[in-house]
């Protein structure tokens, strides 16, 4: 019995913006996942600095990236569901 390894390259393209006036900050995020040279699955995630808080531009990168992951992973999620779903006829719940 042979094996057969395979590698495959998946990557992920972080994309930051921020706005700033005065008193307040944004930063949105969006995280792309190419495998095959195409973008197949986005997410999005957004910071906002409340006026009050000290301003450490990259908190705000922090949090929108690690939500824009999280959006990520739940979006990747619904795809292997629904091709599970698919493949089987029967409805994945994972």
């Amino acid at each position: 019995m042979s094996q057969v390894h395979c590698m495959k390259r998946w990557t992920v393209d972080i994309l930051l913006s921020e706005e700033t006036d005065e008193e307040s900050a944004r930063t949105w995020a969006e995280a792309g996942l190419t495998i095959d040279g195409e973008t197949n699955v986005r997410g999005h995630g957004m910071a906002r600095k409340n006026p009050t808080d000290i301003d450490v531009p990259e908190i705000g990168d922090e949090l929108a990236v690690s939500r824009a992951l999280a959006d990520l992973a739940r979006r990747l999620r619904q795809v292997a569901a629904e091709d599970i779903t698919e493949s089987t006829g029967v409805m994945w719940r994972g």
